[in-house]
């Protein structure tokens, strides 16, 4: 192979990485990205080289800021979860309207998303859940338990749904 082939093919490579990890449709689990920020309890950027890609945790959504406490412990626990710097990798599922990559984050093996809902500062996305097919049952089971426990989120007497607490506003 002459070398301005092999370089072609070198950019045709680096380029459709390039847009996979853009567009987020389609990143290897074993591809290791690095924590910038969180910034709620569903919402974290990472970064690779020097593209960011803000995330949507994929299958869960976590109480609103403005629902105290709830929201606010939420995001904080997301926080020590994932603190800057710490190495994470996704199972990317879509892109939602507002152009964040929806996925699945995992630390090691363990899911972040599942680990919120375990811990009840999350709840499972009826709407979305779909596309955590693998890891459904998982899901609901960590939410009832999480219920029948009155973790975080739960621990009130009447809570409001994200989505409800959305519409409302």
């Amino acid at each position: 192979m002459k070398l301005s082939t092999v370089t072609k093919t070198l950019t045709i490579a680096v380029s459709l990485s390039g847009i996979a990890f853009l567009s987020g449709q389609s990143v290897a689990q074993n591809t290791l990205f690095q924590v910038i920020s969180t910034r709620d309890g569903d919402d974290v950027t990472v970064s690779r080289g020097s593209k960011q890609l803000r995330i949507r945790l994929a299958c869960i959504d976590a109480p609103e800021m403005e629902q105290n406490p709830w929201g606010q412990q939420s995001a904080n626990r997301l926080k020590q979860l994932l603190p800057t710097g710490q190495a994470v990798q996704l199972r990317v599922i879509n892109t939602d309207k507002s152009g964040r990559t929806v996925a699945e984050v995992y630390r090691g093996n363990q899911s972040i998303n599942l680990q919120l809902v375990q811990e009840g500062q999350a709840v499972v996305y009826p709407q979305h859940l779909s596309n955590c097919a693998a890891t459904q049952g998982q899901y609901l089971q960590a939410e009832a338990r999480a219920k029948q426990q009155r973790l975080g989120f739960w621990n009130q007497a009447q809570p409001m749904m994200p989505w409800d607490f959305r519409r409302s506003q």
